[in-house]
């Protein structure tokens, strides 16, 4: 009889433990969050400090007790911007290591690739490093993205330099990826819609550093504006090649991908002051110091980090880290994939790090969708519009 009794409370113990104990990287005490980056490729400037940023404030919110009780773990892979690498990446992280769901993931055609393996399994794509419209398009209930597209972005950007700087002819420099094609996309929409001619459109490896010959057919083609898709550094030199080159009075487009501070920096030290336009979700951090919540991020940041300043990338890590942990918060200790859908799609919060307003629902999965129109001069960029 007492043996029965005691497998009859095994069992009710069994059934009373809570659905979190099934759920795939979530245990009593952890919470395991994945990320595949770009740790050592040409967008290395994006990944490096995102971990960092998003790492510290996991260790805030651990010393602080975790989030009911469960400490987070975020365990990254280096995928060098190669999309094979990425998959490889996703595979041990969603497989081996069993995280519950995926964070600040870098690259447009590495995240499509990756939705592969989270997909079957649910696992929630939590703010990835790229604003391709596949991140939130087709809708699914595991995807969230971070801010307004590549696309919105770059349109609102274009067409803002249309009305105001007297644009009439874009030419194209780009990653052959989607990524590229977002953009190109876009550019090409603002050209159709007010009649005029494309110019020339070059397509580039990652590799390439060397942007010589395509800025001659660039010049040779008569466009004003160029549109980029390129990586970080590729960005910097091709702009600065351009003005080597006499192209003085070109003005170059980058998307949220090129709006980062060392671009503006880099461009500066190579003499190049002004020209270049952006078109991204959130605002840059350098002229927003003086706000105090931004000045005491960046002061724990750097003396945590080591780092003189935080650039584009530390903001989005941190931004990222956060949007996750409030998800987690507002799920409840009974942690599931569908009690954390269920949370980030009623999260509604400013991001004074970001510079914008978080808000979702179950129609809606890019967490902030206002896009702010910047501009470079001295070596800073500078907000020109912001589009609601």
């Amino acid at each position: 009889m007492n043996k029965f009794k005691a497998l009859l409370a095994s069992a009710a113990l069994t059934l009373a433990l809570p659905a979190a104990a099934e759920t795939q990287g979530v245990s009593e005490t952890e919470i395991k969050i994945g990320g595949a980056h770009d740790l050592s490729g040409i967008f290395a400037p994006f990944s490096v400090p995102a971990v960092t940023a998003a790492n510290l404030y996991f260790k805030e919110i651990n010393d602080a007790g975790g989030v009911h009780g469960r400490k987070i773990t975020y365990i990254t892979e280096d995928h060098g911007y190669q999309v094979p690498k990425a998959v490889q990446a996703a595979n041990k992280l969603i497989n081996r290591d069993q995280v519950f769901a995926m964070l600040l993931s870098l690259g447009t055609p590495h995240n499509i690739a990756m939705f592969q393996l989270m997909e079957p399994k649910g696992i929630p794509n939590i703010s990835p490093l790229t604003a391709a419209r596949q991140m939130v398009e087709p809708p699914a209930p595991w995807k969230f993205a971070g801010t307004a597209s590549y696309y919105d972005a770059v349109k609102a950007a274009a067409e803002q330099m249309v009305e105001t700087e007297g644009t009439k002819k874009f030419c194209t420099m780009l990653l052959p990826t989607d990524f590229g094609t977002e953009i190109e996309e876009a550019v090409i929409e603002v050209s159709e819609a007010n009649g005029f001619e494309m110019g020339t459109q070059t397509s580039h490896k990652p590799d390439e550093s060397d942007f010589t010959g395509a800025l001659g057919k660039i010049k040779d083609s008569g466009c004003d504006t160029v549109g980029m898709a390129l990586g970080v550094g590729q960005m910097i030199r091709a702009i600065a090649t351009a003005h080597k080159l006499g192209m003085t009075d070109t003005r170059f487009l980058v998307s949220s991908a090129g709006f980062h501070t060392v671009v503006a920096k880099g461009l500066a030290a190579q003499g190049v002051m002004g020209g270049v336009y952006a078109g991204a979700g959130w605002q840059d951090l350098e002229v927003r110091v003086g706000t105090p919540e931004v000045g005491a991020w960046v002061k724990a940041y750097t003396e945590a980090s080591g780092e003189k300043f935080p650039g584009t990338g530390a903001l989005l890590g941190r931004s990222a880290a956060e949007l996750l942990v409030k998800g987690l918060e507002a799920a409840g200790p009974e942690l599931t994939h569908e009690s954390f859908i269920a949370a980030m799609e009623g999260l509604s919060y400013d991001d004074p790090i970001a510079g914008n307003s978080v808000a979702m629902s179950a129609d809606n999965h890019a967490a902030a969708k206002a896009i702010y129109i910047s501009k470079i001069e001295n070596g800073s960029w500078i907000l020109v519009k912001k589009i609601d």
